[in-house]
């Protein structure tokens, strides 16, 4: 009888180890995996730019703010714009150094603005390609950043707009003008 039991023993724990083996198989051709011990906190926190943001306990992950662009970007806060810079005033056409008195200018701003930190985000007209556009206004948007933080300035964050979000018309001179630009965004 023990033999017999034992027998069952061990076939019940080869059973169980090739159904194991089976179950994990499958996880590997579905791609998934299970972690043990792992668990998702119900969390809200806030952005460097006012934007607040939630996590389910499942981990999916939203935005708390109704108000979001044409786009599908949240607008945290409205009104937040401290700068415009018009781009022409500190650099060359396709270049993103900045001249000695447009450095002197931001130095001055970002010394007596009254923020906790800063975000820097580049705009540019639509006259080239789109990734010329992004990595341009990206560029640009870090030159500001660059002399924010030489004063002490605290930088949030560095953002790289493109063509994406004109304000005026890219159809006249005028109005590219305004597109080409550099907004500074308070963080209080």
């Amino acid at each position: 009888m023990a033999n017999l039991l034992s027998k069952s023993v061990t076939s019940l724990a080869a059973f169980a180890l090739g159904a194991a083996m089976t179950v994990g198989a499958v996880e590997a051709q579905q791609g998934t995996r299970v972690v043990t011990g792992e668990r998702y906190a119900p969390t809200i926190w806030v952005d460097p730019d006012g934007c607040e943001h939630w996590v389910m306990d499942d981990g999916f992950e939203g935005y708390m703010t109704p108000h979001t662009t044409r786009q599908g970007i949240p607008v945290c806060h409205r009104g937040n714009v401290c700068g415009v810079m018009n781009s022409d005033q500190f650099f060359a056409t396709n270049s993103y150094r900045i001249s000695a008195s447009g450095k002197a200018t931001l130095q001055q701003f970002f010394r007596s603005a009254q923020a906790t930190s800063f975000i820097i985000a580049g705009h540019t007209d639509s006259r080239a390609s789109d990734a010329y556009n992004m990595k341009l206004s990206y560029n640009r948007a870090n030159a500001v950043a660059a002399v924010a933080k030489s004063t002490g300035a605290r930088i949030a964050d560095v953002r790289g707009y493109g063509e994406r979000m004109p304000v005026a018309s890219n159809g006249s001179a005028g109005g590219m003008s305004q597109n080409r630009r550099v907004e500074i965004i308070c963080v209080r």
